[in-house]
């Protein structure tokens, strides 16, 4: 069953890209909770409102908060979608009309790069690389399963948005709340690189990614999948490696288990790209394409992009923000050369 409470709010911020943060009564404590304005409406002081508890309760860490599920004071009259016929988050409670962007037409191959990426943290230095390497790239941003699903979560596409790092947000899939909506990842890869024209498709999935500890059971396995789609519709594709210096996890210092198992699984070869200066962990007669890439790490600091990963910053993991900065600077060769 759903773990829900039944709450008052004390004091909510002003919405935000479509997110709202507040401090709710629940059974006479004051704590934090978070709010999805797309879906739920804007809540303030004195709303009667319903929690989902559930991360709070179980002590997860990227769980610091209560959901907003339901505003019962302000929140029952939701108009819906008109002429919508396509449902996401379907046969649940949550389940809400959308437009897709799929059209009738299949223009295959595609031949424009397609960046993978497991970690949300990896798309702020991922996209800015990309762009000092080859500026006016218009690169879009499918949003994938794998890590939170509301589109509006996200605190770094907006600023991405804003600087004209990204062209496009469109969320794939059970994901939901960006720009435009996708019923697939290949549809929202297909739409955004023949239909609207972007240059490069960057997908992976919101902040935060479930995990297990295990091989296989954990959000960036999502990354297999989105490359399946991209090579399936010839597209160059790169997996963006997650590395790290800092992590106190054995499995995610050097390469991470989660690339690695990715690696390991795709059916067919793809791009890694790893800084200059990191040990590669990958055996010389590898199958896939790995490139040595030198970064720019102080560029990325001065830039003021957010550079914070795990609770760790730049200083403290650098490797982490390397291995995506080398995967943008890789991804603008896979580009064709102008002229």
């Amino acid at each position: 069953m759903l773990t829900l409470r039944r709450g008052t709010v004390v004091e909510a911020d002003a919405p935000a890209g479509g997110w709202q943060r507040m401090l709710v009564d629940v059974g006479g404590e004051r704590r934090p909770a978070e709010a999805d304005v797309t879906m739920v409406g804007e809540s303030r002081a004195g709303d009667d409102i319903v929690v989902n508890v559930a991360a709070v309760e179980l002590g997860l860490g990227s769980g610091g908060f209560d959901v907003v599920h339901v505003n019962l004071t302000n929140g029952l009259d939701g108009p819906g979608v008109p002429d919508a016929h396509v449902m996401k988050l379907n046969y649940t409670s949550l389940q809400h009309a959308v437009l897709p962007v799929e059209g009738p037409q299949l223009a295959v191959p595609l031949a424009r790069p397609v960046a993978v990426f497991g970690l949300h943290g990896q798309l702020a230095p991922l996209a800015w690389a990309l762009a000092q390497a080859r500026p006016g790239t218009r690169a879009g941003y499918v949003q994938t399963a794998g890590g939170a699903l509301p589109g509006a979560m996200s605190r770094v596409v907006p600023e991405l948005r804003e600087r004209e790092l990204l062209a496009a947000h469109v969320t794939a899939g059970p994901a939901y709340g960006a720009e435009r909506e996708a019923i697939s990842t290949p549809g929202a890869i297909h739409w955004g690189l023949h239909d609207e024209g972007w240059d490069v498709a960057l997908s992976g999935p919101g902040p935060g990614i479930l995990g297990s500890a295990s091989a296989l059971g954990h959000g960036g396995m999502l990354a297999l999948d989105t490359a399946h789609a991209a090579l399936a519709l010839g597209c160059p594709t790169l997996v963006v490696a997650r590395m790290s210096s800092g992590d106190p996890r054995d499995r995610h210092r050097g390469i991470s288990h989660h690339t690695v198992t990715v690696l390991e699984l795709v059916l067919g070869r793809v791009v890694v790209a790893l800084p200059a200066d990191a040990d590669s962990d990958l055996p010389d007669d590898y199958r896939h394409d790995v490139r040595a890439v030198a970064v720019d790490l102080d560029g990325y600091r001065r830039s003021g992009l957010p550079a914070r990963t795990m609770g760790r910053d730049l200083d403290e993991d650098p490797e982490f923000f390397a291995a995506a900065l080398a995967a943008g600077t890789a991804l603008a060769d896979l580009l064709p050369r102008e002229g």
